[in-house]
């Protein structure tokens, strides 16, 4: 499946199902993450249960402490 992330083309494995799916498939930690497919917010909750289509738009936005 090919979808568009943070801008950039990226062809994922069919193992690649949903939002839950993308973030494992990236390392990301789910409790750092807002996830926007297609402009919407899509809930933390919803993760697992947000399927992920072809040319979808995904934009994920880390959370970075520091000070």
């Amino acid at each position: 499946m090919e979808i568009q992330v943070n801008g950039k083309i990226k062809q994922l494995p069919k193992e690649v199902e949903t939002v839950a799916d993308l973030l494992h498939y990236f390392g990301l930690d789910a409790k750092m993450v807002i996830v926007e497919q297609n402009k919407e917010i899509v809930s933390k909750d919803n993760f697992q249960g947000a399927n992920l289509q072809s040319n979808d738009t995904i934009e994920l936005v880390r959370f970075v402490g520091g000070g």
